[in-house]
């Protein structure tokens, strides 16, 4: 079992602040990846639609959001979490 986390920005974030916060986004990133609770995390390309990240586990994900600098400065309005059952993989 896997665990998506979607994050839906908020268009009314100065893309600036953005800018400056990620920095310390890709830091915490960096942690959970370096750990392997994150294995692959990214926006979606058409620059509206958010991110989302996929975790091992709920706990991680939720671990992630809770000290995200995005959610705590307001880049991100809104997450959640969905349980994926991955059934086809490499």
């Amino acid at each position: 079992m896997k665990y998506v986390m979607l994050y839906e920005p908020d268009p009314a974030a100065p893309a600036e602040r953005r800018a400056a916060l990620f920095p310390q986004h890709q830091a915490w990133y960096g942690e959970f990846h370096a750990r392997g609770e994150l294995m692959m995390i990214g926006p979606f390309t058409d620059g509206t639609s958010g991110a989302m990240g996929m975790f091992t586990t709920r706990e991680a994900a939720e671990a992630f959001i809770a000290g995200d600098p995005f959610v705590a400065n307001g880049i991100v309005r809104a997450w959640r979490i969905l349980e994926w059952n991955e059934v086809l993989y490499k």
